[in-house]
């Protein structure tokens, strides 16, 4: 299995019809401090956080770490879109051993309904087959997230199962190499 060391990581910029997914910078800041801030953000991962507690914890270059992308819009910060590894230890997995990549995006409010979750999603799709060939790519959400089970369907994942994880239901999916 591929890991997103030294080597693969930062990639280039990937172009897309409309955004640019490249590594974080300073100048994205206080949009990511906007992001996790945002009460509407929040509402399906456990709240806003604490804009004080952001200023004062947040690095001078957030989301800097391989597979975390920002998503770039016109010269702007509009979201973030990661790759990650699914902690073993948690529920949901497709391989006994857990671990598999796991697909997240959030997107500032003004953002939303447009299109560019799925277009910035299906990029590092893209991008995740070429680093990680042949590794299934997994996706949870709250089951009361219906915009982001749709995407999810969308993007080609299949549900898995549903399962009860911090205090609410989640929809658990995978997508498997073509």
């Amino acid at each position: 299995m591929t890991e997103l060391g030294p080597d693969a990581w930062p990639p280039a910029p990937i172009r897309t019809e409309r955004l640019v997914l490249r590594e974080s910078a300073a100048e994205d800041r206080a949009a990511f401090l906007d992001l996790f801030s945002s009460p509407e953000v929040g509402t399906y991962i456990g709240g806003p956080r604490p804009r004080e507690e952001l200023l004062r914890t947040m690095p001078e270059v957030p989301g800097r770490r391989p597979g975390s992308f920002v998503i770039e819009l016109d010269g702007a910060m509009i979201g973030v879109v990661t790759l990650d590894r699914r902690a073993p230890e948690r529920r949901g997995h497709v391989r006994p051993e857990g671990g598999e990549t796991e697909l997240g995006y959030l997107l500032l409010p003004e953002a939303w309904g447009r299109g560019y979750a799925a277009e910035a999603c299906a990029a590092a799709l893209d991008w995740c087959a070429g680093a990680r060939p042949g590794e299934p790519v997994v996706l949870t959400t709250q089951t009361a997230n219906d915009r982001a089970v749709r995407l999810a369907l969308k993007l080609g994942f299949s549900e898995v199962e549903r399962f009860e994880e911090y205090g609410t239901e989640q929809w658990f999916g995978a997508r498997y190499p073509a």
